[in-house]
């Protein structure tokens, strides 16, 4: 098996193939040239894109060259995958801003200075022929099979629109502009996209009469089955003014017991023999698999200098991990500064607002662990508050300047939400 391929299966990111085999043998006799597609629909790139773009650089590592394809023009439209409504229909000034926010984030994952290719779909779908393209391209496609795919089965319970029928045309002469221009024989993708990935190589093969391979990798979920990626506040982004990066560093370091192996597999670089040691923890000792993961994951995703201080930060409000442990963030410095602890995430209150008391509901409704008073009362009512790491049980307690410690206080919602008030 190609080193690639081999690396891909044992990280666990396989999950149907049009054709392994002749994927091996395309991978064992070249460089490859593959794409993977990134619709511009949001203005940041989430979780769930986490698996496509490391095992794009997987391949890229073992020496092919990806293509990665902002999907500019199908954005226009929208893919009906995954959804049981149509997509809000968005302007074109929109979606080009999402798409250069893309690009940042994914050149963390590629080095477009070397052989990588970054291209966008508007610059040919947009300049279609419509009569054209459906006597050279729709004659291609059968309606009959295109329903046959879950995508369009699930939609047509609730109602397909005929634009979003579309996309997988569109989708599939992606596949072919990017073989006729760079050669492209291999397309990856998440498994929602498994019905697009198959059609777009057949497209090749009527057209071109080559093998085209698609490849699809596993929709991740947490061990009891939820959709990874969501949190309280709903997707975690990559996007830094999105999801702060000590909010995202927090979410992989609070990952079940259960999960840790799967996403060191998925979700770093480190060794396999090295991932095993770490998952073979135990008890407590598991939180240091848990931290390596967040902070491996935080460099890649928004470099080391932020990953220091979500690292530092965490130390300070949690005094979880010993110095002992400063090994184990491979190069994370224990005394990344006391002042990381600013990258809690936090709001500035003044002392006279202390000294004349403050409501615990406003409080907690101020910062982000709340999103209004209702959610604050039954944050206190279900003992899940604590201020200093005391616990809050009263909905009507006075919070005053007795309070505050240091240089103000520390708020947490359950056992893994913190923020800090600042007092000033």
């Amino acid at each position: 098996m190609d080193g690639a391929l081999a690396t891909l299966t044992e990280r666990g990111f396989i999950q149907q193939c049009t054709n392994l085999p002749a994927l091996d043998h395309l991978l064992n006799h070249g460089p490859v040239t593959f794409y993977c597609g990134f619709d511009p629909t949001g203005p940041s790139l989430q979780a769930g894109h986490l698996i496509p773009l490391f095992a794009m650089a997987h391949l890229y590592r073992a020496g092919h060259r990806p293509i990665v394809l902002i999907g500019g023009g199908t954005a226009l439209i929208g893919d009906p995958t995954g959804r049981t409504e149509i997509r809000k229909i968005q302007t074109r000034e929109q979606i080009a801003a999402h798409a250069e926010a893309f690009k940042i984030q994914i050149a963390r994952f590629i080095d477009f200075s070397d052989r990588s290719i970054m291209l966008n779909n508007a610059d040919w779908l947009t300049e279609l022929n419509y009569i054209e393209f459906l006597r050279d391209i729709g004659r291609h496609f059968s309606v009959n099979r295109m329903l046959s795919f879950e995508t369009y089965k699930t939609r047509m319970e609730k109602g397909l629109s005929f634009i979003e029928f579309n996309y997988q045309l569109l989708q599939s002469y992606d596949f072919l502009a990017l073989y006729r221009e760079y050669g492209c024989l291999l397309q990856i993708g998440g498994d929602d996209q498994w019905g697009n990935i198959v059609a777009g190589a057949d497209l090749l093969r009527r057209v071109e009469g080559v093998e085209a391979i698609g490849l699809t990798f596993p929709l991740v979920t947490t061990a009891d089955g939820k959709k990874m990626g969501k949190t309280e506040k709903g997707a975690l982004l990559l996007d830094p003014n999105l999801t702060p990066p000590y909010e995202f560093f927090q979410y992989w370091r609070n990952v079940a017991d259960a999960d840790v192996g799967q996403y060191l597999k998925r979700f770093t670089f480190l060794p396999i023999d090295e991932i095993q040691s770490l998952e073979a923890l135990e008890g407590a000792s598991i939180n240091l698999a848990k931290e390596r993961l967040a902070y491996e994951l935080t460099k890649i995703v928004h470099g080391a200098a932020d990953a220091d201080r979500a690292i530092a930060a965490a130390r300070a409000a949690f005094s979880e991990v010993g110095t002992s442990a400063g090994a184990a963030y491979g190069g994370a410095s224990a005394s990344a500064g006391e002042g990381s602890v600013d990258a809690i995430p936090s709001i500035e209150v003044s002392r006279s607002e202390f000294e004349a008391g403050v409501g615990v509901l406003d409080l907690f409704s101020r910062t982000s662990l709340c999103s209004s008073k209702s959610e604050a009362r039954r944050l206190v009512e279900q003992g899940g508050a604590a201020i200093n790491d005391e616990k809050v049980s009263d909905v009507d307690a006075i919070i005053g300047a007795e309070h505050i410690s240091g240089s103000g206080l520390v708020l947490r919602a359950g056992k893994k939400r913190y923020f800090r008030v600042v007092v000033i």
